[in-house]
């Protein structure tokens, strides 16, 4: 697709064919048990799971796509009353310029008078970052902008310590595979541990993602991260919001 085209679909969120919607999933404070923010999380109005709408992206659609998705979580957060800042993922290679692909989504926060201040857009160290300088205008561009950024998926994917050490985002989310078991696995205590002195010391907040047991939550608080997300607390639902369960 040509850089034209690519701003086109891009503008106007028109190019991907199938009809999407948003379920959310609480991010929580396991301290003061309370909802952070929700995470809008893609899935097809046909019903199709977030994998299945995820095949059908290419390099063609891309563009489209994830406007396409900032649009509708945006939407969606106020069709449902999301009464606590939105997440959203977007894809760095499908980002051209920072400020024109930031236009539509500024037009629909408009829209629907969401404040760009409650919105928290994350990159996924899952996407190969093809050009690590354009992905640090992205951020930078995005933060001036009044949004909040994150780094998802922190340790499982391509750009690790070297991104945060040239930006450091509002929020770092902890990969799945780090708190897998983290109650019972001392190396993953440790290695958490001293991520959280780090992050702390310049100023980052850190979440815990894919938390699924009571005994990985409560590990988790007791070394000091208060963001926790995951099935423990709540599953992802669609056209509702989810209702919150904070272990004992």
């Amino acid at each position: 697709m040509s850089r034209q085209n690519s701003c086109s679909a891009c503008r106007d969120g028109h190019g991907f064919a199938q009809a999407i919607t948003m379920a959310f999933q609480p991010i929580v404070d396991v301290r003061d048990r309370t909802v952070f923010a929700y995470e809008a999380l893609v899935r097809g109005e046909d019903g199709s799971s977030a994998t299945q709408v995820l095949a059908a992206v290419d390099s063609d659609n891309r563009y489209a796509f994830d406007q396409a998705c900032r649009i509708r979580a945006l939407e969606c957060a106020v069709d449902v009353g999301i009464p606590a800042m939105v997440s959203i993922n977007f894809l760095p290679n499908a980002v051209y310029n920072p400020e024109h692909c930031l236009r539509a989504t500024l037009a629909a926060a408009q829209r629907v008078g969401w404040p760009v201040t409650d919105v928290i857009f994350e990159v996924t160290e899952h996407e190969a970052i093809t050009d690590h300088q354009h992905l640090l205008s992205i951020l930078t561009t995005y933060r001036q902008r009044g949004f909040k950024t994150a780094i998802d998926d922190f340790g499982a994917g391509y750009a690790g310590l070297n991104l945060l050490a040239d930006f450091q985002p509002d929020l770092l989310k902890l990969d799945i595979g780090l708190i897998r078991h983290v109650d019972i696995d001392r190396v993953r205590q440790r290695t958490i541990h001293h991520m959280l002195r780090l992050c702390d010391d310049i100023g980052v907040q850190v979440i815990a993602e894919g938390v699924e047991r009571a005994e990985e939550s409560a590990a988790l608080t007791d070394l000091g991260v208060r963001l926790q997300q995951g099935f423990l607390f709540a599953r992802p639902e669609v056209g509702r919001i989810p209702l919150t369960h904070f272990p004992s």
